[in-house]
């Protein structure tokens, strides 16, 4: 973060200081929430929760060496005092772009496969020049400003993740941290329940579009028919990327490993190198393809781009983190959140990844997807079937709202021992320890709300 005094800061967000506050003591380092990770020298933002109060947790953000509070009410710490906590972290983050004109705002959206994509492209980047990226899913309206607010003089590339909850949500994160390159990815059924449609889910992501400048960058999906419509909707210059030929960036020779990870050739204007990737699944071929288009965009040669893929590493948990344990079983700990997309791909890297284990079992311990709406009932159905032709060995749904999940896979054929339901979390462990056995592969995927990441903690801290 530029290093900012308290008075500054709060002329910036039309705050007040608190008593007793120096208005030159500098503040150094980034926002933060949690006053359990403070940062030296940073402005602990503190939010009056539904389950707690962060302004009880003031004074030991200020003694384990934070400068500053930012909050709604005087608790005795040096504190600048605003009625929205929310709309200044806004404010503060808008301002601090402002000052860096030489750094590079990079956004991208999607329905699935952000996160991956994000953790990917901002460790390509950072081989390219400093750059600061969205840890984990911090992308919403105070994710992408507490995100913002890490960036200081140096920083060439800001990468910042957007997600959307409806129309206009886009919009406004743009609004605060303006981009210059806009990558959308997908549009999927994730979320169909609250956007309504893939239609209505299509105009809330390429909000991120229309935000572009003329000079600035769309990178867009080319086997996607919505994202590829999205290209009308800004006067940017758009790089393709995927399998049509219309694609500036794709892959030729797929090839997938034992462990469910792709290599293949990366190939943009008439330059190609062979990379490989480190993270789980086929469909993260894709999501490459996007962050090299990214860096094409940015000045990034094919070679380069193709050393930082063979460099990069999965950085966020809960998504295809695949765990070796020491008396053979795997865990594939994909259970920060699921959609139609991000199933059919979770299954399809648990059947490659147990082939190469003929002595194991392919278990699916698979929990609702949320906010699929009207459609939630076919697609676990369908999701129970695609778990019977993929021949996967064992289904185990997770809870009431999963048991069409099962109901699928008996229509599809399962038998009573291939595919049970269980009621919750805690009855999947049981389950598990009971019935694994060395060279199991075990998935464990859910949207995050079903708590399944408890399952595959449980499922790591047997080998211990």
């Amino acid at each position: 973060m530029i290093a900012l005094t308290l008075g500054e800061i709060a002329g910036i967000v039309d705050g007040e200081l608190a008593a007793g506050t120096d208005p030159a003591a500098a503040v150094s380092g980034a926002a933060f929430l949690d006053s359990r990770k403070p940062v030296p020298g940073g402005l602990f933002a503190a939010f009056d929760g539904a389950n707690a109060d962060g302004h009880d947790f003031a004074a030991a953000a200020i003694e384990a060496g934070a400068a500053a509070m930012l909050g709604s009410r005087d608790v005795g710490v040096p504190a600048v005092i605003v009625p929205d906590v929310e709309a200044a972290l806004g404010r503060l983050a808008h301002e601090l772009l402002r000052r860096l004109p030489e750094t590079t705002v990079i956004a991208l959206t999607g329905s699935s496969g952000k996160t991956s994509t994000k953790d990917l492209l901002g460790q390509v980047l950072a081989t390219h020049a400093p750059t600061v990226f969205t840890e984990g899913s911090f992308n919403n309206e105070i994710g992408l400003p507490l995100t913002v607010l890490r960036a200081d003089e140096t920083t060439r590339f800001l990468l910042l993740e957007m997600g959307a909850r409806g129309v206009g949500h886009i919009k406004q994160l743009c609004e605060l941290a303006p981009p210059r390159v806009g990558l959308v990815l997908n549009i999927g059924t994730a979320h169909v329940g609250e956007f309504g449609s893939k239609e209505i889910t299509a105009i809330a992501k390429g909000e991120l579009i229309e935000a572009l400048p003329k000079e600035g960058i769309a990178v867009l999906n080319a086997d996607d028919d919505y994202v590829a419509g999205m290209a009308t909707r800004s006067d940017a210059p758009v790089i393709w990327f995927g399998d049509k030929p219309s694609a500036r960036v794709h892959a030729d020779d797929v090839q997938i490993d034992e462990n469910s990870c792709a290599s293949f050739t990366l190939r943009a204007d008439g330059v190609e190198a062979r990379t490989a990737l480190s993270f789980v699944g086929e469909h993260q071929v894709s999501n490459a393809l996007a962050a090299a288009a990214v860096c094409i965009g940015v000045g990034m040669s094919v070679p380069e781009i193709a050393a930082g893929i063979d460099a990069a590493r999965p950085l966020s948990g809960g998504r295809m983190t695949v765990t070796h344990r020491a008396d053979g079983v795997v865990v594939i700990d994909d259970a920060y959140n699921a959609n139609p997309e991000s199933m059919r791909a979770g299954l399809k890297a648990l059947v490659t990844l147990a082939r190469s284990r003929p002595e194991g079992r392919s278990w699916a311990v698979l929990g609702q997807m949320a906010e699929l709406g009207e459609s939630a009932a076919e697609a676990h159905d369908a999701l129970g079937r695609l778990a019977v032709r993929l021949r996967v060995d064992r289904v185990l749904a997770v809870g009431p709202e999963a048991r069409m999940i099962h109901a699928g896979a008996l229509h599809e054929g399962s038998g009573g021992q291939e595919s049970a339901t269980v009621a919750d979390p805690d009855e999947a462990i049981a389950v598990l320890r009971e019935q694994l056995r060395p060279g199991d592969v075990v998935l464990v995927k859910a949207s995050n709300s079903v708590g399944l990441r408890r399952v595959a903690r449980a499922l790591l801290e047997d080998a211990r």
